[in-house]
């Protein structure tokens, strides 16, 4: 098969999955506020869009880790040809969609990672991979990153709710932090753009390199930052609405200031680490986040059988989608007929999964309907009086 028409479809692949990335993670920014009200489903979703198009131009850092360094160099250039990103891919696409018909939020970034490792093992050993950058820049990004959020947020919720206590005597005090969360939730959201628009940027340049098209170490170019911008920004507007229920109304009962906490924390986490390079999971993040917030205000109860769901999803995402990867690699050393059976078996479980979406479909009219039936699964303190005498 001609190497410009496998570049062709690698980069094709490449936006579809940027594609169901965007929409895969829209929750990210937008679970809490629509979950509280601080926004209407769409109009949250359009912000959303705008916002990850613009943050996609801001860094390239994280490409640059993505292309020069999870996948080893050898005498010849790097070692993965673009037959095997191509498998690669496959693998983290169909965990992406997967994930996203059961509305479990793992990672789309692991996803990503277990793919593209799963199909350099098979295709060029155990030695084609930089462990040590896997460990440094992603791995413990992954356990530290969820933590550093949580915590923020249940710091950031503990200190809104003290200076806020006079107001605990109203239905729902604090009801001007849905002001506020239309700024935290659209940092969250440019946030997103800085960090995983860039994943696709790193494998289209990563495949141009493999190709020879593109000389190792060099920039990212600017018609891939383009159209990886735009994937993401489409995919994020079509709207995650399966995972935005579960992000926003399944963890926990989100009210607007702990909302504000959340966002804020998530917002802070994944621009630090865009900023030095660290290819994070924002949805790990996000969820670390609405946990900590949880946890920080009286009376609140976290669902723990949810975030345990949620937690072995984190766990699956990179060796599941790493087993896709390989054996999509497998397939794909046969030759020509081996990567034409990879796009064909691909496209034909994506389209399954679709239509099977479609028998429970979640959209904008529907996504925080099971809200009031979710508080029936935590108990609730009804606006806990304060401790000790508070002033009028």
């Amino acid at each position: 098969m001609d190497l410009t028409l496998i570049v062709v479809l690698v980069i094709a692949l490449a936006l579809f999955f940027d594609f169901t990335n965007g929409f895969h993670d829209t929750a990210n920014a937008m679970a809490t506020p629509i979950a509280t009200g601080a926004l209407r489903p769409k109009v949250a979703v359009a912000l959303a869009a705008i916002l990850n198009l613009v943050g996609a131009f801001l860094s390239t850092e994280v490409a640059k880790t993505i292309s020069g360094g999870i996948i080893k160099e050898g005498d010849g250039g790097v070692l993965i040809t673009p037959q095997l990103i191509f498998a690669g891919l496959i693998g983290a696409v169909v965990w992406n969609m997967v994930t996203w018909l059961l509305g479990l939020p793992s990672s789309s970034s692991h996803a990503l990672f277990g793919g593209l490792i799963g199909a350099a093992i098979v295709g060029a050993g155990l030695g084609a991979v930089d462990f040590a950058v896997v460990v440094s820049k992603v791995i413990l990004p992954a356990i530290l990153a969820p933590l550093t959020a949580g915590l923020i947020a249940y710091l950031a919720t503990k200190l809104a709710y003290a200076i806020t206590r006079r107001y605990d005597g109203k239905p729902d005090g604090r009801s001007g932090f849905r002001f506020a969360q239309i700024f935290s939730s659209s940092l969250v959201a440019l946030a997103h753009g800085t960090n995983d628009a860039q994943k696709t940027m790193g494998v289209i340049t990563l495949t141009l390199v493999a190709a020879g098209l593109q000389s190792s170490g060099s920039e990212v170019q600017t018609w891939v930052i383009v159209t990886c911008a735009i994937a993401i920004a489409l995919g994020t507007y079509m709207g995650g609405w399966r995972i935005i229920r579960t992000l926003g109304t399944g963890l926990t009962d989100v009210k607007p200031a702990q909302g504000f906490a959340a966002e804020t924390a998530t917002a802070a986490t994944i621009l630090a680490s865009s900023h030095v390079g660290f290819a994070l999971s924002t949805t790990q993040v996000a969820s670390g986040s609405v946990i900590g917030s949880g946890l920080g205000r009286r009376g609140s109860k976290v669902r723990w059988r949810t975030a345990g769901r949620i937690g072995i999803g984190w766990l699956l995402t990179l060796p599941a989608a790493g087993a896709v990867g390989a054996i999509a690699a497998a397939i794909a050393l046969l030759g020509p007929v081996g990567v034409i059976l990879d796009a064909v078996v691909g496209a034909g479980v994506i389209i399954g999964i679709f239509m099977l979406s479609q028998r429970s479909e979640v959209s904008a009219s529907n996504v925080t309907s099971e809200v009031a039936d979710s508080g029936r699964a935590v108990k609730i303190k009804r606006n806990p009086k304060p401790k000790g005498k508070v002033s009028k």
